[in-house]
């Protein structure tokens, strides 16, 4: 059987440490593709908003800085990091990647393939393109980067996704 789950990907940390996905298992995620320099960085505030709008531990952000467009991720490692504090960032983000293109990282070339993660094919149109995973680890939906991460649309899935039984 295929894994259509995420948890199958390690990731790089910003200190350079690889670490399985599978370490999120159990938790409501949602991935984003961010950028220091962009017009929709204030949505840096607002999704460590939306963490705190949902305590518990049962739900995550991870966010992968990206310079796939516009160039607008000039920062790398520690300088990303030093950025991500004073943004007041209080989810995990993690080392700079591709997320379209043939050199895309494996994560983001998952997302693209709906024969892969069984739900639907979806490539960043532009920094801070959403993925909503559920508990299982499997994609459940993505949003564009003009949803703000505090919408009700992104809320109310999130919600029903931490609903018990679910």
């Amino acid at each position: 059987m295929v894994d259509k789950s995420i948890y199958q990907f390690d990731i790089q940390q910003l200190n350079g440490e690889k670490i399985s996905l599978s370490e999120y298992k159990d938790k409501v995620l949602l991935i984003v593709n961010t950028a220091s320099q962009c017009g929709f960085t204030p949505q840096l505030k607002e999704l460590a908003q939306l963490k705190k709008d949902f305590p518990g531990g049962n739900f995550e952000i991870l966010a992968f800085p990206s310079n796939d467009f516009g160039g607008q991720e000039p920062l790398e490692g520690k300088a990303i990091e030093e950025f991500c504090e004073i943004q007041e960032v209080n989810y995990p983000v993690f080392e700079k990647i591709r997320v379209r293109g043939p050199y895309a990282d494996p994560l983001y070339q998952f997302f693209a393939d709906k024969k892969q993660n069984g739900k639907l094919g979806s490539v960043p149109r532009w920094n801070f393109h959403k993925f909503l995973i559920n508990k299982s680890g499997l994609v459940t939906d993505f949003f564009y980067p003009f949803t703000k991460p505090t919408s009700s649309k992104i809320r109310k899935q999130i919600a029903r996704l931490l609903a018990p039984g679910k």
